[in-house]
């Protein structure tokens, strides 16, 4: 049981809203099965005024996700051990692709003409073509020429190349264990599929991307969720800050230079 009231000690904000939620989730199944009238947990606290929305039950607070530094990713490249975990990788790296968009590629999604993958089945169900960068395609060819089991029938691109699964769809597990010992090998302290995404973008922006741009690589609905990356990228927010400062010190030394006059 959650106690509201005392916020229960121990448990973080993220932990009591996600309790919430899936308790939520279940009086919103016995609502729609006829067993209860209304589901009892309040999707927000109340106001005063009857119709409005009030603010959130919980608030978590927005922390900035980690990303690799060139040392980093360069150790875990080095690090991985096929073809197949290297054309993975750089999907995440290089392209920004989530870690199920990766495991959903088939044959048919691959553009490498275009230097394209168009993911059909992004986060929400939506659909966008994406450029990825010709590095992963090359892996990708000698991931297909010594490494995919011939006699695989997957239509998937990615298959397990060992065990009772060889030849088989690669599931999310697979690709998280990958992640996590190829950061091992390397000796990283940190490493996730998310993290892969968010160095990409983040990379992206330092180099003068357009955040439009970077919204639809990434398959954000919202801009706001690209507005993260104006946070991550540390460099590219320095550089910003030192011409803007450069242009008011101008202005200010004109105006000076006028009044002293």
């Amino acid at each position: 049981m959650i106690r509201l009231v005392d916020g229960e000690s121990g448990l973080s904000a993220r932990t009591i809203k996600r309790r919430l939620s899936s308790l939520s989730g279940l009086f919103g199944y016995l609502v729609l099965c006829g067993d209860i009238e209304r589901n009892p947990v309040p999707r927000s606290l109340a106001t005063r005024r009857p119709g409005t929305k009030g603010p959130a039950l919980i608030r978590t607070p927005r922390t900035l996700p980690r990303i690799l530094s060139p040392d980093e990713v360069h150790a875990l490249l080095a690090a991985l051990r096929t073809h197949r975990d290297r054309a993975m990788v750089q999907a995440m790296l290089l392209g920004g692709l989530r870690r199920c968009e990766v495991l959903g590629l088939r044959f048919e999604d691959l553009r490498p003409g275009e230097n394209q993958v168009f993911v059909a089945n992004g986060k929400g169900g939506h659909q966008r073509l994406v450029p990825m960068s010709a590095r992963f395609f090359s892996s990708l060819a000698s991931y297909f020429e010594t490494e995919r089991p011939s006699a695989s029938t997957s239509e998937y691109v990615f298959v397990a190349l060992k065990g009772e699964r060889r030849g088989r769809h690669l599931g999310d597990d697979g690709l998280e264990k990958i992640v996590a010992n190829a950061k091992g090998r390397a000796g990283l302290s940190h490493c996730t599929c998310h993290e892969l995404r968010h160095t990409c973008l983040t990379r992206l922006r330092e180099a003068g991307m357009a955040l439009e741009a970077i919204q639809a690589q990434a398959g954000h609905r919202s801009l706001e969720s690209t507005r993260l990356y104006l946070h991550l990228a540390n460099d590219w927010l320095a550089a910003e800050y030192l011409r803007a400062a450069a242009v008011i010190d101008t202005s200010a030394a004109e105006i000076l230079e006028a009044v002293a006059r």
